[in-house]
């Protein structure tokens, strides 16, 4: 009789495109991740109500004192900045801190082991939904100081030179904000060591450069991240210091976009920074 042939078990394997990662899908991974938690919704619906609320009220505040040659409506409408930076960059610094709280960052890892693609996508998704909300922020912001400021003939219009770059440039400001928090986050892990960092840098420094004597002010406090950010939101800029803006910054800052570029520059070197030591350390 014939010896029955036992017939081997085959292993089907999975086509490449399903094995292959792509951009486009790391991208709705982490669009997916973002939305998922009910954290950002309440980080970003705080950060709108306070940038228009907190512009509110220094738009009012203008109202009751003296207007001098250099006042600046769009930035002080826009005043809510200084604190809702603090909020968009809580919410940078955990995107990627809260998946080293959770373990969530092997899962990750095991998904996409591409840990340069991992970030690019981390970034770009968390760019967006920044840059969208800042949007919205600075444009409620600028609508309701102004229609405040009309009341006494103080305000000013998006077709007035240099306002609708200072309300866009409010967004951008936002969202370099946050992306320098999630290199932070990168850098520290930590989520409590992330935000103290993010706070200090972002809100805690420039307030130690108002303590410097006043020959050395202007000189030291225009690189600072937020100050040279800032000057993009910035619609008068006078030939000296003083208190025309928010944000009482005079000639010797940098003009609008270079230091827009210097804030880019920080955050730039933040996230490059994060990620060389991402990719060197265990999850």
């Amino acid at each position: 009789m014939a010896a029955a042939q036992i017939a081997a078990p085959t292993v089907n394997s999975l086509p490449s495109s399903v094995s292959k990662v792509t951009f486009g899908g790391a991208l709705r991974s982490e669009f997916t991740k973002i939305r998922s938690v009910r954290s950002t919704y309440w980080a970003l619906l705080v950060m709108i109500v306070l940038t228009a609320g907190l512009g509110a009220v220094a738009s009012y505040t203008t109202t009751r004192s003296h207007q001098g040659p250099f006042f600046d409506p769009a930035s002080w409408s826009l005043g809510g900045l200084v604190l809702s930076q603090l909020v968009i960059g809580a919410l940078g610094a955990l995107v990627i801190t809260s998946e080293y709280s959770t373990g969530m960052i092997r899962t990750s890892l095991t998904a996409l082991p591409q840990r340069g693609l991992l970030v690019a996508a981390k970034v770009a998704v968390f760019a967006a939904v920044a840059f969208v909300t800042g949007l919205i922020s600075s444009f409620a912001s600028f609508v309701i100081g102004q229609a405040i400021m009309s009341s006494h003939h103080t305000n000013t219009t998006l077709s007035h030179p240099g306002v609708l770059r200072a309300v866009i440039g409010g967004a951008l400001f936002l969202t370099v904000c946050g992306l320098l928090a999630l290199g932070i986050g990168l850098l520290i892990r930590h989520t409590a060591g992330a935000l103290t960092a993010v706070a200090g840098l972002l809100f805690v420094l420039p307030l130690l450069g108002n303590l410097l004597p006043h020959s050395w002010q202007d000189h030291v406090n225009k690189w600072l991240p937020t100050v040279a950010g800032a000057q993009i939101w910035t619609a008068v800029h006078p030939p000296h210091s003083n208190s025309a803006s928010p944000l009482g910054t005079g000639g010797l800052m940098f003009a609008p976009w270079t230091g827009f570029a210097v804030f880019c520059g920080y955050a730039a070197i933040a996230l490059a920074a994060g990620l060389i030591l991402f990719r060197e350390r265990d999850a």
